[in-house]
C-alpha cells in the first residue's frame, strides 16, 4: 500500500520563490523576483508549475535564456512534476513593479 505525501502548496510557492531569489538580471544587480519580473505562479494538485513572467524590454539581452534557466532552476525542487515558464508584456514591467527592497538597492529611493 502506497502511502501519499501531500506536499503544502505554500511551502512549495516559498521554495519556488527561494530559487527564484537566486536568478538575476545581468544588467541590474537585483533578483528578478524583487524586480518583480514574476508575475504569478500557480501550482495544480499533480505539482505542476506555470510561472507568469515579464522582461525589463521586449528587447531585453537575455529573452532566450533566462525564462530558460527560471524553468530548469525551478525544476530542480524534487516535488515538483512539471515547469512551464510564460513570457508575457500585459503589463508591461515598470520600474513601479520593483520590491522597496530593489529600489532601495538600486538608488532608486
Amino acid at each position: 500500500m502506497s502511502e501519499e505525501i501531500t506536499i503544502d502548496t505554500q511551502e512549495l510557492g516559498e521554495k519556488i520563490v527561494k530559487v527564484l531569489k537566486t536568478i538575476y538580471d545581468p544588467e541590474i544587480p537585483v533578483d528578478i523576483y524583487e524586480l518583480g519580473l514574476i508575475y504569478d505562479v500557480f501550482i495544480n494538485e499533480e505539482n505542476e508549475v506555470k510561472i507568469l513572467m515579464t522582461l525589463t524590454s521586449p528587447n531585453c539581452p537575455v529573452a532566450e535564456t533566462l525564462p530558460v534557466e527560471v524553468e530548469e532552476k525551478v525544476k530542480s525542487i524534487d516535488m515538483l512534476k512539471d515547469v512551464e515558464v510564460e513570457i508575457t508584456f500585459d503589463p508591461p514591467w515598470t520600474q513601479e513593479l520593483m520590491s522597496e527592497e530593489a529600489k532601495l538597492e538600486l538608488g532608486l529611493l
